[in-house]
């Protein structure tokens, strides 16, 4: 079974999403407090010395790590969760997969931890980065192509991202009034029985 380094309503719970959408079976490992000396922190570097999550554990033993190789590595047994390979669609998906983890993450590791980056300047750094985020998620609002889903009929394991970023700043009430498609696909997620149980566990719903 696949063991899942997490924090409940973190970046895991993207990859958690992903899993139980494509019936995998995990099992899912809290290791809130990662980000400071102490148990969770020793206990996430002795699997992952980045000591970021999520980190994956997976049956023979090897680590995997980023949502998007993540999401590439069930696409392998479950290609039904992406649009076909060689349509343009599908190549529209894999540089949006890449663009979510390349462009939007990078404003989270920055403005979460501004000290670390800017100990001059902290506040003005997460100001930055937040008003930039917003140019990002409205640039990626334009590139939903219909509905329910962000490719229109099927579903694709580039939705999972948006219930939980949704969550993160700059909150839902911002995502209902300025990309109102991204975030009725956030509600599509959060519709479907299967992910029920996951999305409370991670404080979603």
């Amino acid at each position: 079974m696949i063991h899942v380094y997490g924090v409940p309503g973190y970046g895991s719970t993207i990859s958690e999403l992903m899993l139980t959408l494509t019936g995998v079976r995990y099992n899912f490992i809290n290791v809130d407090g990662f980000d400071k000396a102490g148990p969770s922190h020793d206990l996430l570097e002795k699997v992952n010395p980045l000591c970021q999550v999520p980190t994956l554990v997976l049956d023979d033993g090897q680590v995997m790590t980023e949502t998007a190789a993540i999401a590439l590595m069930l696409l392998d047994s479950h290609p039904q969760f992406a649009p076909a390979p060689g349509s343009p669609q599908r190549h529209r998906f894999l540089r949006l997969l890449v663009w979510m983890v390349a462009n939007v993450y990078p404003t989270f590791t920055y403005a979460d931890y501004p000290e670390r980056w800017a100990a001059g300047a902290p506040a003005q750094l997460r100001e930055s980065t937040a008003r930039y985020r917003e140019t990002l998620y409205r640039w990626l609002e334009e590139q939903v192509e219909g509905t329910p889903w962000m490719f229109g009929n099927d579903i694709s394991l580039l939705d999972c991202y948006l219930p939980v970023m949704r969550r993160w700043s700059p909150r839902e009430a911002w995502f209902a009034q300025h990309t109102p498609k991204l975030n009725a696909i956030a509600d599509a997620v959060c519709g479907l029985p299967e992910l029920q149980t996951v999305l409370r566990a991670n404080q979603i719903l």
